[in-house]
């Protein structure tokens, strides 16, 4: 009984890890295919005329979207960030276990992100563009995105402070070293790695937004004078070249400049976060 017991436990093991294996295979597979697709469509279609300073029907430039995709990610940071990481920190440092208030913010932020982006285009169109009367503008875009990416971010950071091991706050304690002096020379920079990769996924989302912005920062192919003018992103411009089938080429262009823009966060990113861990090591 025992051996078949045991020829049963290793069957299963077997079966259990040739899955995972596979599993992870065809993730790897089927993001090399998205990447070799995009990059063999884009790359010829890349031209001097799609980084012209103006778009014009004829050259179909992106470089005013990649502009006011740079804006507009800061934008958005600069709100969410600074929030999220203070909220995370409310919730784990400060709010008393088992707090009813501290229950519902948790519940919040989870219905939050799992609402469409469409939703949140429509109430930034109707709050910001409308009942504000700011119109269609790159704040009132930043603006619905900070709020879409607020929940991520604080959930990245509430879990990244968890992670930090609670010797680590006695031990700043036991120095003399208060609450708050402990919580941002001590915890927060071990958390900084956790932090990041919220913040990275944070970026990625506003970088592949279309829907909100389309109702709230506008779609149109110039850079605004201001933050209060209509602009379109990356997302956007190329949302816009492939709708009517008209600039296929021109769209396929786009998406390597996305992608290119993703990697260029991520290796950045990752970058950062190494310097930081060595810096406090």
């Amino acid at each position: 009984m025992h051996k078949k017991e045991h020829q049963a436990a290793k069957i299963s093991a077997g079966i259990l890890k040739g899955l995972v294996f596979a599993s992870a295979a065809l993730t790897f597979l089927v993001l090399f295919f998205l990447i070799v697709y995009i990059l063999v469509h884009g790359i010829p279609n890349l031209t001097p005329q799609l980084f012209a300073w103006k778009y014009t029907s004829e050259n179909a430039s992106m470089l005013p979207s990649i502009i006011n995709t740079l804006i507009i990610v800061i934008l958005s940071l600069v709100i969410a960030v600074p929030l999220g990481i203070f909220s995370a920190i409310y919730l784990v440092e400060y709010a008393k276990r088992g707090n009813k208030f501290v229950k519902i913010i948790r519940l919040t932020t989870e219905t939050l992100s799992g609402i469409p982006s469409i939703v949140y285009g429509l109430f930034g169109a109707l709050f910001f563009v409308t009942a504000l009367k700011w119109g269609y503008s790159l704040l009132a875009g930043a603006l619905t995105l900070s709020i879409m990416i607020l929940p991520l971010i604080m959930r990245t950071t509430e879990e990244a402070l968890k992670s930090v091991p609670d010797s680590f706050r006695e031990g700043s304690f036991g120095l003399g070293a208060g609450k708050l002096r402990t919580v941002f020379q001590i915890v927060l920079p071990s958390a900084i790695p956790g932090i990041l990769a919220g913040v990275i996924l944070a970026v990625g989302r506003i970088i592949g937004e279309t829907a909100a912005l389309i109702y709230t920062a506008g779609a149109v192919a110039e850079v605004p004078s201001s933050i209060m003018g209509s602009g379109s992103t990356l997302a956007v411009h190329m949302y816009n070249l492939s709708r009517e089938g008209l600039y296929m080429n021109q769209a396929y262009a786009v998406s390597v400049v996305l992608l290119i823009f993703v990697l260029l966060i991520n290796w950045g990113s990752g970058k950062i976060a190494k310097k930081l861990t060595k810096g406090k090591e």
